[in-house]
């Protein structure tokens, strides 16, 4: 199973991944997209490991995500990636501007047919005002794209508000 969880900075949604992976009973593999660029940033990762169960494998992967989730995935495994924003930043900054179609159409492509159970963690951005910068404009526009399609190929779409999961497609 498929399923997307979105939610603001801070909302919970992460935690909320975290226990849908335990519960699910099987090895579960966390794969970071996050990057290290600056202290605070450092901070966050370091934050997110603490309070990882120790036995979770890690694979940090910022950019191939299609080629890490198929390589990954498997029927007795949970696949919890943290997060999609992060990885749309990471390819919004990559130097190949083919970068980001190539690697959100793989995505969208090796989904459907991945064994066990993948839950995708991703900032809900597209909530407030529309921002004033070109660049912020285009990540709200193609993280708003990237959780359509998503959610599209997903089984379960949930919302998290204030730690709190709406269910927004299948169930809870």
């Amino acid at each position: 199973m498929r399923t997307l969880i979105l939610g603001g900075a801070r909302s919970g949604k992460s935690a909320l991944a975290e226990r849908l992976a335990i519960e699910s009973g099987r090895e579960v593999v966390y794969v970071a997209t996050g990057q290290a660029g600056d202290e605070e940033m450092a901070a966050r990762i370091a934050h997110h490991r603490a309070r990882r169960p120790a036995q979770w494998r890690c694979v940090e992967e910022p950019l191939r995500l299609a080629d890490t989730l198929h390589k990954q995935a498997r029927n007795d495994r949970c696949i919890l990636v943290d997060c999609l924003t992060l990885w749309l930043s990471n390819l919004l900054g990559d130097a190949d501007p083919g970068c980001l179609e190539r690697e959100r159409g793989l995505l969208l492509d090796v989904l459907p047919g991945l064994p066990g159970e993948v839950l995708m963690v991703s900032n809900e951005v597209g909530l407030g005002i529309v921002p004033m910068g070109e660049l912020a404009r285009r990540f709200v526009d193609e993280a708003g794209r990237l959780h359509q399609s998503v959610a599209a190929a997903s089984e379960r779409a949930l919302f998290v508000a204030a730690g709190l999961p709406f269910v927004l497609k299948g169930n809870l």
